[in-house]
């Protein structure tokens, strides 16, 4: 029990049955340290002195000896036994004054966190204590609870180190009937590697023009981890092939800058996958996808899908026909990449190239702007520009080769024997003439080229049809049989020359032949004249034979000495072009060998006087032996013409064909 000090404590007085001084008369208690014996007259009495601590002492025995005053002095004892109850004088005392602990963040539910412990010195209900936590917050109270009874400390909700890194608790020990102490609860919370590290972009230029130089900043990139320490430490790279690198600046903070040249025509945009991974075991990452568009430059100029365009286009075409069509592709983006098209400045034939083709200038087909001439020109070429709409604007050429192929539309044109007028052409043909020798030839040209200029030849009417034949290709007028005395001495051929063009064009002539040994028959030309032509021209022409057979001899004689003064070389055998004079040549005349319209197989001179296209009478001789010996006709002297023309008026020119 708990007293206070001076407390009294009466006891039951001794009984004597003496009587006066032999009865009680005084008391004496053992010497102690709590009580002190206080007696009067009327009650003896325990007065406490100091106070009773029952936790240290729970009980005391008291001797109080009671004596008489008689002699000898008698006395009589008695043990007052004194049982100290408890009273609630002790509170409850902590094992420790603080107690510390350290638990990992994410710790699950009901995990035991420290256990505290106090005792208290009382008995019964004084001594039971029960725990608490005390003036905490609502948010500790949410994550940690307490066993009232055991002081187990436990985990009831999250526990986020990044949130908070320590908690700070009192706790409470109370006993029955109200005494409490307090202790302080420290829990260090460690960090766990639960938090991936997190990608932020601060700024970026976007889109970035694809000419900047290598090393060029084009963001800033900035990377957290809410854990600590190592589970803190981040690492960013980039894991793609890009011209792109991270290179570190102030903590936790990258440049994102350019590493190579970059080409918006090879990549337009880029998707820069970038990646952060910390130190913590295991190690967490995570990316972020950065999209980066790269802007144009006009660096590319307009490439043509061609080296060179060819264009076939028929003469005699429409104005304003297409002849074909060129394109060009640039690159670049927008007004760098559209194309314009046009011609470059120069010249055809001497007028500028805008007179004969034009340029779409959106779509690059080229049209002619006036009708061509195959006979005129067989192609020409013209420079075709692609420019681009940038700034400054960058261009390309391509050269159009416009090739013209040819129509028919030029008829074939007889060199020999002239067209048929107011003149005729007559040739001599010996008598002796075997079958098969040549004794004239048609020639002809044609302005077209390739089968438009093939030629053929046909005999469409004879005096004597079995008698002479013309090569097909070669114009070769030929006899079929050896020629007798039957056959008329005046043959009359017309001989159809036709292209092999579609539609085929055609041309005729007439060939005159006399069939005789001597001039001495010539004077029956006139009537073949008269039968013929109706005209005056025979009589002319024999004239003109007698008034230049000495011209004649001179000729020839000239005719030799410049064959001579030409390194002997044999005239009459070389095997070449015919020779005309350019007086039946056509103006447009293009070619001869190689189209079929000559055949080279024999040589023709063609020796004519002055005018002589109005002198067509011709002696012939011929360059092959199957033909009459050349001394029977040409080398005939100039007294045998006067003989056979002497009496023809006029002084007609002279012609002489020489044939192989």
């Amino acid at each position: 029990m708990l007293s206070e000090k001076g407390n009294r404590f009466s006891i039951d007085e001794a009984h004597d049955p003496d009587i006066g001084q032999n009865a009680v008369q005084r008391y004496n208690l053992e010497k102690n340290e709590y009580f002190i014996l206080a007696v009067d007259s009327n009650k003896v009495e325990l007065v406490l002195e100091n106070k009773l601590d029952r936790e240290k002492q729970k009980e005391l025995n008291l001797l109080l000896t009671a004596l008489d005053g008689g002699s000898p002095q008698r006395s009589g004892t008695v043990v007052i036994h004194v049982t100290v109850l408890d009273a609630n004088d002790n509170a409850p005392v902590f094992s420790q004054a603080v107690y510390k602990a350290s638990l990992p963040e994410n710790s699950p539910p009901d995990t035991i966190v420290i256990n505290v412990s106090a005792t208290d010195a009382d008995e019964g209900v004084n001594g039971d204590v029960t725990y608490q936590f005390g003036h905490v917050s609502e948010d500790d109270v949410n994550v940690f609870s307490i066993d009232p009874k055991t002081g187990e400390i436990r985990v009831t909700g999250v526990i986020d180190f990044e949130e908070i890194s320590s908690f700070e608790m009192r706790v409470k020990a109370k006993d029955g009937l109200g005494l409490t102490s307090y202790a302080k609860v420290i829990i260090d919370i460690t960090d766990v590697n639960d938090n991936a590290p997190v990608i932020y972009l601060k700024s970026l230029t976007n889109p970035i023009p694809e000419n900047v130089s290598p090393g060029t900043e084009v963001g800033i990139i900035n990377v957290q981890d809410r854990d600590s320490e190592a589970n803190g430490q981040v690492r960013c790279f980039i894991q793609q092939n890009v011209p792109f690198k991270l290179v570190p600046s102030i903590k936790n903070y990258y440049s994102l800058v350019s590493t190579g040249q970059l080409d918006r025509e090879v990549v337009s945009d880029y998707n820069i996958t970038i990646s952060a991974t910390d130190e913590g075991s295991p190690p967490l990452s995570s990316s972020k996808s950065v999209q980066l568009s790269v802007a144009d430059i006009n660096d590319n100029p307009p490439v043509f899908e061609e080296q060179s365009y060819s264009a076939y286009v028929s003469e005699n075409n429409k104005p304003g026909s297409t002849l074909c069509s060129v394109s060009a592709r640039d690159p670049d983006w927008r007004q760098n990449g559209t194309v314009i098209y046009s011609l470059l400045s120069g010249e055809v034939n001497g007028a500028p190239v805008s007179s004969y083709v034009s340029v779409n200038g959106d779509t690059g087909v080229i049209h002619a702007v006036r009708s061509f001439d195959y006979e005129q020109f067989r192609s020409f070429k013209v420079q075709v520009m692609a420019r681009d709409n940038g700034s400054p604007p960058l261009s390309s050429n391509v050269t159009v080769s416009v090739f013209i192929s040819d129509v028919n539309d030029n008829s074939p044109q007889i060199l020999y024997p002239a067209p048929e007028g107011n003149s005729f052409m007559t040739e001599l043909v010996p008598k002796a003439a075997h079958g098969g020798s040549l004794v004239s030839k048609v020639i002809a040209v044609d302005a077209d080229s390739g089968q438009n200029a093939w030629l053929s030849y046909h005999i469409v009417k004879s005096t004597d049809p079995g008698l002479f034949s013309i090569g097909v290709h070669s114009g070769e007028i030929r006899t079929q049989r050896d020629i007798s005395e039957s056959d008329s001495m005046k043959q009359n051929l017309i001989v159809s020359v036709k292209d092999n063009g579609q539609p085929s064009l055609s041309a005729t002539c007439s060939m005159y032949l006399l069939i005789s040994d001597n001039l001495a028959e010539v004077p029956q030309l006139k009537e073949m004249s008269n039968y013929e032509n109706n005209s005056k021209m025979t009589s002319y022409l024999i004239i003109a034979l007698v008034s230049v057979s000495t011209f004649f001899l001179t000729f020839i004689i000239i005719i030799l000495g410049v064959r001579f003064c030409r390194r002997r070389k044999p005239r009459l055998l070389f095997d070449g072009a015919v020779a005309i004079p350019s007086a039946y040549l056509p103006p447009n005349y293009a070619d001869v060998d190689g189209t079929g319209t000559l055949r080279s197989t024999y040589n023709y001179d063609a020796y004519l006087t002055t005018g002589s296209r109005t002198s067509d009478f011709k002696f012939v001789t011929s360059y092959n032996d199957n033909t009459l010996p050349s001394d029977q006709t040409l080398r005939k002297s100039p007294s045998d013409f006067a003989d056979v023309f002497g009496d023809s008026d006029g002084s007609p020119e002279v012609g002489i064909l020489l044939l192989p």
